[in-house]
């Protein structure tokens, strides 16, 4: 039987579905930028969104049973607030630099360009969305952490 929606919560294992998405996201987002910088700042970035799936995945399939597991999941862990940190300062440069040119960053299946005001309400909701799920599994990432700390 399966649970009621309204009575669903987040599993504890939610920070990597959300590191997941994160990764996705960041691909999505940079594929937006211009060939010119997409050349110098999209695989650098994309590597870190990579860092952040791959340490929040390693984590997750350490169970904290003695005290070099917790050690190594720590580990781990600290490593994907590290690059999830450093990938937020890179996304928003990349965000800034797109901003200069909005309408260059959105072209629909037809090949039209989207005007200014268009582009830059997508460009921000691509933003919007990503910096939430930042925000969403540093605080994942830190419950996790804290629970590992009282577990004996």
């Amino acid at each position: 039987m399966s649970v009621l929606k309204y009575k669903r919560t987040d599993s504890k294992a939610e920070y990597v579905n959300t590191a997941n998405q994160i990764y996705m996201e960041t691909i999505a987002f940079l594929t937006r930028l211009s060939s010119r910088y997409a050349r110098l700042l999209a695989e650098p970035v994309a590597k870190l969104a990579g860092e952040v799936m791959d340490n929040c995945e390693e984590a997750n399939k350490i169970f904290p049973s003695d005290e070099q597991r917790k050690s190594l999941r720590k580990g781990h862990l600290l490593e994907a607030q590290a690059s999830l940190s450093a990938l937020d300062v890179r996304l928003t440069h990349c965000y800034i630099i797109m901003w200069q040119n909005p309408e260059g960053c959105f072209t629909t299946a037809s090949g039209r360009v989207l005007k200014a005001e268009e582009a830059k309400k997508k460009l921000d909701n691509m933003a919007q969305s990503l910096g939430e799920k930042i925000d969403k599994l540093d605080g994942k990432i830190r419950e996790v952490m804290e629970s590992d700390r009282k577990r004996k």
